[in-house]
C-alpha cells in the first residue's frame, strides 16, 4: 500500500495546476503516462524536473480525437528537446491520438498599461493576444517551423489565416494538418488552414 501511495505522488508532481487547482481525471492520466515514461525509458533524465500544467481532449474531426498537453512556459525548451520522441511515445499509449504541447502562457489585458503606468511599468509585448496567438501557433506545429503566412478574406467579410510550414517536412506532417487547425481554432476560436507551399519543379 505504502509503494502505491508513493507512487501515486510522484504522479501528481508531474502535473502542477495553475493557482493550486485540482487536476481531473483525464489530466491524472495524461500526467500518469509521462511518469510512466519517466521511469520506463531512456528519458528519464530528461523528464526528470517536468511537469505539466494542463491537458485536455479534444474532437479533431471525423470521430478522431487530440490530445493538448499545456506546459509551464519556462519548460517548454526542455520539452522541445525531447518533443519528437515524447510525442511518438505519448500517440502510441493514446491508440493513436495525435499529441500537441503548447506553453502555458498569460495575456494581459490592453487595461493593464494604464495600471501598470501609475507604478511605472508597462504591459509586456509577449503577453499582448497577438503575440500569445502566433506563439501558440508555433508550438503547435514543432518541431516543423512556420515559413510563410497569408491572410484571407472571404466574401462573406470573414476571414481565414493560411500558415505554410516547411516543405522538408511534409511527409511527417501531412496527416496532422486537420488537428492542427482544429487545436488553434479551439484555444483561439480562429479560423486557420495549414498547407505546404507547392514547390517550383
Amino acid at each position: 500500500r505504502s509503494d502505491r501511495f508513493i507512487a501515486k505522488m510522484d504522479v501528481t508532481q508531474k502535473i502542477r495546476k495553475a493557482k493550486g487547482g485540482e487536476p481531473d481525471d483525464f489530466e491524472i492520466q495524461v500526467a500518469q503516462e509521462i511518469y510512466n515514461l519517466q521511469m520506463s525509458s531512456d528519458l528519464k533524465a530528461d523528464l526528470h524536473g517536468l511537469c505539466i500544467s494542463a491537458a485536455k481532449e479534444i474532437e479533431v474531426g471525423g470521430g478522431r480525437k487530440a490530445i493538448i498537453i499545456f506546459v509551464p512556459f519556462k519548460q517548454l525548451r526542455d520539452y522541445n528537446k525531447l518533443q519528437t520522441r515524447l510525442i511518438r511515445e505519448l500517440e502510441k499509449k493514446f491508440s493513436g491520438k495525435h499529441v500537441v504541447f503548447v506553453a502555458q502562457r498569460t495575456i494581459q489585458p490592453t487595461t493593464f498599461n494604464r495600471g501598470a503606468a501609475q507604478k511605472g511599468g508597462v504591459r509586456s509585448r509577449t503577453r499582448t493576444l497577438t503575440h500569445v496567438q502566433d506563439a501558440i501557433l508555433d508550438d503547435i506545429v514543432y518541431p516543423t517551423e512556420i515559413v510563410g503566412k497569408r491572410m484571407i478574406y472571404k466574401t462573406d467579410g470573414t476571414k481565414q489565416l493560411k500558415v505554410f510550414l516547411n516543405p522538408k517536412d511534409v511527409v511527417t506532417f501531412e496527416t496532422k494538418l486537420e488537428t492542427f487547425a482544429e487545436v488553434y481554432s479551439s484555444l483561439t476560436s480562429k479560423d486557420v488552414v495549414f498547407e505546404f507551399p507547392i514547390e517550383n519543379l
